[in-house]
C-alpha cells in the first residue's frame, strides 16, 4: 500500500468467517481511541457471531449516488438489531489528524456524523479517497476515522465481496465467526 506505512508488528486480530480468515493490522498509535474502541469488542467477544451486513459495490448504490465507494461493512450489532451498543461512541480521528488513508484494504470506523462511530467497521475495496477528510461521500466531508488494515487473508476479503447483493444491505448477511487477538512471536 503506497502511501501510507504500517508497521505489520501492531496489535493483529484475526477475524473467522465461513469464507475464511482474514488477518488485520490494528494502529493504535496513529489512531489510539478508534483503535481502543474495536479492540474492546474483539477482546469482549462482541464481535463473535457478529456479521457482514452490508456490501457496498459500483453496481447496488443508487444511479444518483455522485461519490461512489466499495466497502465491507460488518460489526455489532447488525442495523435492524436495537440492541444499545455497550460503549459510547468514539470522537472522531480524522485522516488529516492520523495520516492514514482509505486505501485498498484499509479498516475504518462507519459512522453517520463525526463522533457517532463505535460498533460498525469496514473494509475499503480498492482506494477509497472519497473516505478520507475532505473527501465528498459524506456532506460534512470530516471523512472517516481509519485505523488498520487488512495484512493477510485478501482471498477471504474477495470471497466475502463477491457475495454483493443488489442491494447495498445484505439479506442474507455472512457471520463472523470469530475476531480474536493474534499473538506474535
Amino acid at each position: 500500500m503506497a502511501g501510507q506505512m504500517f508497521d505489520d508488528a501492531l496489535v493483529q486480530v484475526e477475524v473467522e468467517t465461513p469464507e475464511g480468515a482474514f488477518l488485520l493490522a490494528i494502529d493504535a498509535a496513529r489512531a489510539p481511541l478508534t483503535a481502543r474502541n474495536f479492540l474492546a469488542y474483539v477482546d469482549g467477544g462482541l464481535l463473535d457471531n457478529a456479521s457482514v451486513y452490508r456490501i457496498v459495490t459500483l453496481a447496488n448504490q443508487p444511479p444518483a449516488t455522485e461519490h461512489k465507494i466499495e466497502v465491507i461493512q460488518w460489526g455489532w450489532p447488525a442495523p435492524a438489531d436495537e440492541r444499545e451498543p455497550p460503549f459510547p461512541p468514539v470522537p472522531h480521528e480524522p485522516t488529516s489528524v492520523t495520516g492514514l488513508r482509505h486505501l485498498d484494504g484499509t479498516l475504518s470506523l462507519a459512522r453517520l456524523a463525526p463522533g457517532t462511530g463505535g460498533h460498525g467497521f469496514f473494509i475499503c475495496i480498492g482506494d477509497q479517497p472519497e473516505l478520507d477528510e475532505g473527501g465528498g461521500r459524506n456532506p460534512d466531508r470530516a471523512g472517516f476515522a481509519a485505523f488498520g488494515k487488512v495484512i493477510a487473508g485478501r482471498d477471504t476479503i474477495q470471497r466475502i465481496f463477491a457475495r454483493a447483493e443488489p442491494v447495498e444491505y445484505l439479506e442474507k448477511p455472512i457471520r463472523i465467526l470469530r475476531a480474536r487477538r493474534r499473538m506474535q512471536a
